[in-house]
């Protein structure tokens, strides 16, 4: 691929935060405004598409499990292409760029091509639907540490995630509802109280949004139950009884537990 850089092109990793157009950085509204082409992803909301004016070129390059409409290193080889030929490249992606947006990937693409290239961070899930639903990721009587994991990430079995929750800590786990059994199944192995508290936010920041909130051993049960679908994050910690959310009864006694950790 020709790695000369144009005198005028450029791409921009923009994040277009968990769904709620409101909450889209002015920064990365004035460049959907002024952009030749953007090339988004499935997860940013339609209300932020609404946007892009009627004029600029867009694609999508929408991502589900187990089928995609584009390969990513196609989608890199997008990227540096259309922004050598002189375009106002802007790759819109759900969330923020550098939180399992894999812009880190693109933005190596686009330095290895030689074109220039800027990041603009946007609200990442954890954050803006947690916000959303009344639940502190930090609390100063319930946490002192929050991690961001993923739950479709390769040999999960093999992962040690003993001390990512439980006591002071709170853990979100981003595209874990496919895998919701085997995620509570290893904490508890690892260690984790069978009866933490676990929210789950589906839709966040959405018009749609749904808060449900249950104990760590119920939590695969839960995501069935209530049939929850994608995009959804699990929040387990004691700042999850802190969430605006419906407490799930399938299990006898949570909602006392619950009680017992607000």
């Amino acid at each position: 691929m020709e790695k000369t850089p144009s005198p005028s092109g450029k791409l921009w990793l923009v994040g277009a935060g968990p769904g709620d157009p409101d909450l889209l950085t002015l920064r990365a509204a004035r460049l959907l405004a002024s952009a030749d082409l953007v090339v988004h992803d499935g997860l940013v909301g339609a209300g932020v598409l609404a946007l892009i004016p009627p004029h600029v070129e867009r694609i999508s390059v929408a991502k589900q499990r187990s089928r995609h409409t584009m390969k990513q290193e196609l989608i890199n080889e997008l990227l540096v292409r259309e922004t050598l030929t002189g375009k106002q490249v802007v790759r819109l992606k759900g969330g923020d760029p550098f939180i399992f947006g894999r812009g880190g990937e693109e933005l190596d693409a686009a330095r290895e091509a030689g074109v220039a290239c800027e990041v603009v961070p946007g609200i990442t899930a954890a954050a803006g639907c947690a916000a959303q639903a009344g639940l502190p990721l930090t609390h100063r009587e319930d946490a002192s540490a929050v991690s961001f994991v993923a739950g479709q990430c390769k040999d999960l079995s093999d992962q040690d995630w003993s001390g990512l929750a439980g006591h002071s800590r709170t853990l979100v786990i981003y595209m874990g509802i496919a895998t919701a059994t085997a995620i509570a199944d290893k904490l508890i192995a690892d260690g984790v109280s069978p009866d933490l508290p676990v929210a789950v936010i589906e839709r966040g920041t959405t018009a749609d949004a749904r808060v449900l909130r249950t104990l760590l051993t119920d939590l695969g049960d839960l995501v069935a139950r209530e049939a929850v679908k994608s995009p959804a994050l699990i929040i387990a910690g004691k700042v999850a009884a802190r969430a605006d959310a419906l407490d799930c009864l399938g299990v006898p006694g949570v909602a006392e537990e619950l009680r017992n950790f607000a």
